[in-house]
């Protein structure tokens, strides 16, 4: 999510292969069920996603306007799982959280989580968001700091935060942009604040294109830190981007990330949410960008 509009928010079976063991697909939110060959340990077979997501933040243009209507139209696009984001009604957009479950659950929709302002009514928010069922409560910006220190206090918050949420039966994690990935005093502030969070507590998001925007590599993050990153937006980056990258954002699979390489890696290291995003569409309208997609998401194997 782009962050000079989050300012203003604060804001995944069994199908069979001649000569090849059954294949399961892993249960919903849990992430891709390739395996190898039963009779050829060195084969790998890739898998569909048996859930993928989309953040309703793609669709920020549509969605307040006519909150039921657009999360109709998701379903029908195929998506399962949506991430929420907050906006001036609230994170159930004027609906009481049980409405807003009986509205996605009657069109096939889960809420896994949802963006949020993290600095008011927080406690409430935990239990509203814990009593249908959502997963996470989540960070969405910081923004750029002067000094190492304060991302050592944003990693204290975030375990406060993060309790918060276990008391509900939930989790807490924060989502990245590049700022986190890029070097202060020889540190990158990402770091500091992994290093500096309880695993217990704390989770976090892996914004792909963000991480890729702060010249660093995904695969070897979800390495470094195994079992960190839970939740990650699969949102492309174009092959000629501009400094601009509030327009860097593409449709999936015409840009320049390898979402098969990548995602075979973060699910082997815990991945099990992915989640949709787009925030430019310069091939037509947020709804034809998110039914592409969500076509996409389909066919991807890995």
């Amino acid at each position: 999510m782009n962050h000079y509009k989050r300012r203003d928010f604060l804001k995944l079976g069994t199908g069979f292969l001649a000569g090849f063991a059954a294949l399961p697909v892993i249960g919903c939110n849990n992430g891709t069920a390739g395996k190898k060959d039963t009779e050829a340990e060195d084969v790998y077979v890739p898998a569909a996603l048996a859930a993928f997501g989309l953040q309703l933040y793609t669709l920020r243009d549509d969605f307040p306007k006519d909150p039921k209507g657009v999360l109709k139209q998701v379903a029908d696009m195929g998506y399962t799982q949506i991430e929420g984001y907050e906006g001036d009604k609230g994170i159930f957009w004027g609906m009481s959280p049980t409405e807003f479950k009986e509205c996605t659950g009657s069109i096939g929709l889960s809420m896994v989580a949802t963006h949020c302002d993290i600095n008011t009514d927080f406690e409430k928010k935990a239990a509203e968001a814990a009593e249908v069922g959502l997963k996470y409560l989540i960070c969405p910006w910081k923004g750029p700091q002067k000094s190492l220190d304060d991302f050592k206090r944003f990693a204290e918050e975030f375990n406060q935060k993060g309790e918060i949420c276990k008391q509900n039966g939930m989790r807490f994690a924060y989502h990245n942009h590049d700022y986190s990935f890029k070097e202060m005093d020889g540190q990158l502030p990402q770091d500091v604040m992994m290093a500096n969070t309880d695993p217990a507590l704390v989770d976090f998001e892996m914004d792909i294109y963000w991480v890729i925007a702060g010249g660093q590599d995904p695969e070897a993050w979800f390495k470094k830190y195994k079992d960190r990153f839970r939740l990650c937006h699969v949102k492309d980056r174009s092959k000629t981007p501009v400094e601009d990258n509030g327009k860097n954002s593409i449709d999936l699979g015409t840009g320049s990330i390898d979402f098969v390489k990548i995602l075979k890696t973060a699910k082997d290291n815990g991945m099990q949410y992915y989640i949709v995003e787009q925030e430019f569409y310069p091939n037509g309208t947020p709804l034809e960008a998110a039914k592409v997609d969500g076509e996409y998401m389909k066919n991807l194997k890995f």
